[in-house]
């Protein structure tokens, strides 16, 4: 790719990154806000998952700002690698916590209550996220980023639990059961590890000098 198509891609990455920062943080705010207020464990578990799309976005942001700037190959290699250990790391932390928090709420048999705020900000997300999958892709493939491209999967995990929780939510109201929505946040956890795992590897497989 010659030095001036790849400067506009990478200019065009880290504009997607400052719209993901933004949504996300405001997803954020909201599903944590609906999720403790309605004691939902799946709405929960969805706001932790937006906080490592924030931390993507930002760490992500990071590393494309410091290659349009000039920083030398070696610190461009040395935040590709930070980057992709941050979203493994982030991957980790939220899977044992919505772990801990399902099991604690199926073993208590706690019911989630309706929660509007949480059924609209899950509903925007269903059209937000899938654009963000698509860009961060496109972009991830023309700069041969694997950063960029665990991000998208980042954001697929996303999407992934955005059905999981919006069935959930639909699930408890209309039919009654009440331990569809920690089972709904559990099913996102096996393939959260997957995918920090990855990162992590792809992290280990980064090498540069100083």
């Amino acid at each position: 790719m010659a030095d001036k198509e790849r400067e506009k891609c990478l200019k065009k990455a880290k504009k997607v990154h400052e719209y993901n920062f933004v949504y996300d943080t405001i997803e954020v705010v909201v599903s944590l806000t609906a999720g403790f207020t309605a004691g939902s464990a799946a709405l929960v578990g969805w706001g932790l998952d937006s906080i490592i799309e924030v931390i993507s976005a930002s760490t992500l942001w990071w590393r494309l700002k410091g290659e349009l700037e000039g920083i030398s190959s070696e610190k461009v290699e040395k935040r590709k690698k930070i980057t992709l250990y941050v979203i493994a790391s982030s991957f980790l932390i939220v899977s044992a916590f919505i772990t801990y928090d399902s099991v604690t709420k199926l073993i208590k048999e706690e019911t989630a209550d309706w929660s509007t705020m949480g059924i609209v900000i899950l509903i925007v997300s269903l059209v937000i996220n899938p654009i963000l999958i698509w860009y961060k892709y496109r972009y991830g493939n023309r700069l041969d980023s694997e950063a960029l491209k665990a991000d998208a999967k980042d954001t697929f995990v996303c999407l992934y639990q955005t059905v999981a929780v919006l069935g959930g939510l639909l699930a408890v109201r209309y039919l009654g059961w009440w331990w569809v929505d920690p089972v709904a946040a559990l099913l996102i956890v096996p393939y959260a590890l997957k995918e920090g795992w990855e990162a992590f590897r792809n992290g280990r497989r980064i090498t540069y000098n100083g």
